[in-house]
């Protein structure tokens, strides 16, 4: 576990994978809110692949949920991916962790191969309490 102004590191930036696998355990007890952006930054691809990056959750850190928390869609490009992860029903959650599977079709190697990086960042009460009140009032 990383922490940078804190901002958790779930995947460090420009990981290198070629097959699926899972990130190391992250430990959130002590966040203030349960409620968090997660950005998947994929910075290398090579074209005819896909990834695919989910969040699990576990109460102790050995013992993981066998439903994900949350998942990205299924990627193809490069670029940055937002997420809202809300965890305000999950309260048993203690530490989370990314899982991504890889595939790969069509000519050339069959070995997939992505750089990536997965970070999570607390959303602050006051700026969930204001862009509720903006989502209301515009509904």
């Amino acid at each position: 576990m990383t922490t940078t102004s804190r901002e958790l590191i779930l995947v460090p930036a420009d990981t290198q994978i070629t097959a699926k696998a899972d990130g190391a355990a992250v430990d959130i007890s002590a966040a203030g809110n349960r409620v968090f952006l997660v950005t998947l930054s994929i910075t290398r691809i090579i074209e005819q692949e896909s990834l695919d990056v989910s969040i699990y959750g576990s109460a102790d850190g050995a013992a993981w949920d066998a439903k994900s928390l949350a998942a990205f869609r299924q990627e193809f490009y490069a670029g940055e991916y937002p997420l809202l992860l809300d965890l305000t029903a999950h309260p048993n959650v203690k530490f989370v962790r990314a899982h991504w599977e890889v595939a790969r079709w069509g000519r050339g190697t069959e070995t997939p191969m992505f750089e990536f990086g997965v970070t999570m960042k607390e959303v602050p009460a006051a700026i969930l309490k204001e862009a509720t009140a903006e989502a209301q009032a515009m509904a």
